[in-house]
């Protein structure tokens, strides 16, 4: 037989995988591998981080550079390993829970200071591995094991939470929208500063199956159908509601320096020699 493209970028002695049937992830794993395998970028100069969660098992899949930390300490574990090595590629892979839960402090904080790093966030809208319980990004209204007569809270809006906090390139796909998603993990991972991407999938098991609906299938065809691609939408207007229309493309690409560049620019002013700053790159839609 011959071999599939991207098993040089798997660790084919560890599959078959532990995720659900009709799970998602394994489709942004995939995404992600081949949108790394048409960049042209050096492999061996790439690292993937990851932390806890049916998400951060990607780690252990890829054949990388790979770390799968602690629960919520991806992004520290990441900024940490660029600080030291600026010429590594470096890549966040994990849940809504891990990143924006447990590990929302460190998002908001690498964003704002613009960590030199791309992260990936699987969001299926609850805790999958530790019994379906309700995250903050469970819609309003929709059942979890901890929310059993609906959600009251209102859920983060990520795109937008990515581009308050100062995120140079945000967008957010479904793993319906496969060919959107090579190319925007393709487009971040060619860029400089916080990049953040988005990547809706389904969670049958538990999610699923509390809110009646239906099998891994029938999810996706709720994200045919559901979904809308809108490129430059404004992410304050891109909520996830139960039930209703779901807004996803390429929301903000923007460039300004980095965290490191900052810190080393800040150093030349401190020793009065002059620095000239990087210029905003304009809008190329106009918007």
């Amino acid at each position: 037989m011959k071999p599939h493209p991207i098993d040089h970028l798997l660790r084919t002695d560890r599959i078959p995988h532990i995720w659900c049937a009709g799970c998602g992830i394994g489709i942004a794993a995939n995404a992600f591998a081949e949108a790394l395998n048409k960049s042209e970028l050096d492999i061996d100069r790439v690292a993937v981080v990851s932390g806890i969660g049916c998400t951060g098992r990607v780690a252990g899949y890829l054949k990388l550079d790979s770390f799968h930390t602690t629960h919520g300490r991806a992004i520290p574990f990441a900024t940490g390993l660029h600080m030291v090595n600026e010429d590594l590629k470096v890549v966040v892979f994990s849940g809504d829970g891990d990143l924006i839960a447990i590990g929302g402090n460190h998002f908001i904080h690498a964003a704002r200071r613009n960590q030199n790093m791309l992260v990936l966030c699987v969001n299926n809208f609850n805790y999958s591995m530790t019994g379906g319980q309700l995250s903050p990004s469970t819609p309003p209204d929709a059942r979890t094991s901890t929310s059993p007569f609906g959600n009251y809270e209102p859920p983060f809006n990520l795109p937008y939470l990515a581009e308050a906090c100062g995120a140079t390139y945000v967008a957010r796909y479904s793993v319906y929208h496969v060919r959107h998603l090579i190319r925007s993990i393709r487009e971040a991972l060619n860029k400089k500063g916080f990049r953040f991407i988005e990547i809706l999938s389904p969670c049958p098991t538990l999610y699923g199956r509390l809110n009646k609906l239906g099998d891994g299938l029938s999810m996706m065809r709720g994200f045919e159908q559901r979904g809308v691609v809108k490129r430059w939408a404004k992410s304050s207007e891109v909520t996830t509601g139960f039930h209703t229309p779901i807004i996803t493309g390429h929301f903000v690409d923007i460039e300004k320096q980095t965290y490191r560049e900052q810190m080393e620019a800040h150093y030349m002013r401190s020793l009065g020699s002059e620095y000239t700053p990087i210029q905003h790159e304009e809008d190329p839609y106009g918007d």
